[in-house]
């Protein structure tokens, strides 16, 4: 079984019982233990989970209760949450732009993480105050009570006064003919000036949006660098995307 779906097993078992073994999850998985005590300790490392001896435990989480969409697909959040992680080194600036997988990303982060984040989204904000080595920015502009984010002239004004390292996109849709897409305009516009500023950028995706679009355009494929989604990196429905200077995680 590859890794992927192994954690995503893990996960489960962890929200259903609030505890597994090394011997639960090999028998359910057909894995050796050895195998799950390497997934645990992943998981464990990425702030899925906490390690416990002879298997793990359930960790407690701060609520995603901003939107109704906050626990849809939380296994899928979770899974692109742990595969961003290492891509965060210590002492970088990182934009963080609104949505709930954007979310799952700080739910996952270690507890020593060390790096700057600028942000525009709101909900975002106490779910990075216990860490007490992330310096949180906070980005100006109107407030949005339906996404939880600032948008607007001087939410862009600002993001254009920063160079950051990393940029993690939060998408609404991504698609090989039309690129990154947004449903909200003013969303869209806050993308566009993140962009300018960052050196890398990376776009975070479940599969439902993959191969959609919404009405205002982001950026082409060739202003991505890298797109972080829960499938495997070889399953068939990210072909259409492959050959394009895109890394697939």
């Amino acid at each position: 079984m590859i890794r992927e779906k192994r954690f995503e097993y893990i996960i489960s078992s962890l929200k259903n019982t609030g505890t597994v073994t090394y011997s639960q999850m090999s028998a359910g998985l057909s894995v050796s233990e050895d195998t799950v005590r390497r997934d645990i300790d992943y998981l464990d490392e990425n702030g899925l989970l906490s390690k416990v001896r002879g298997g793990a435990i359930s960790r407690d989480k701060n609520p995603l209760s901003f939107q109704d969409r906050a626990d849809f697909q939380s296994t899928e959040k979770e899974i692109i949450g742990m595969k961003v992680q290492p891509l965060f080194k210590p002492g970088m600036s990182v934009f963080m732009d609104g949505g709930t997988t954007i979310c799952a990303v700080a739910e996952c982060l270690p507890t020593n993480a060390s790096f700057r984040v600028i942000t525009n989204n709101i909900a975002l904000v106490p779910l990075l105050a216990r860490f007490r080595n992330i310096e949180v920015i906070v980005l100006g502009g109107n407030y949005n009570r339906d996404t939880q984010t600032n948008t607007g002239a001087r939410t862009c004004a600002e993001a254009s006064e920063f160079v950051v390292d990393l940029y993690l996109m939060g998408t609404c849709a991504i698609s090989k003919d039309f690129g990154i897409t947004s449903a909200i305009r003013e969303d869209g516009a806050v993308k566009k000036a993140m962009l300018k500023g960052s050196k890398t950028v990376v776009v975070l995706s479940n599969s439902k949006k993959i191969g959609t679009s919404e009405s205002f355009v982001v950026c082409g494929l060739h202003g991505v660098n890298v797109l972080v989604t829960e499938l495997p990196s070889d399953d068939p429905k990210l072909d259409d995307l492959r050959f394009k200077n895109l890394k697939i995680i």
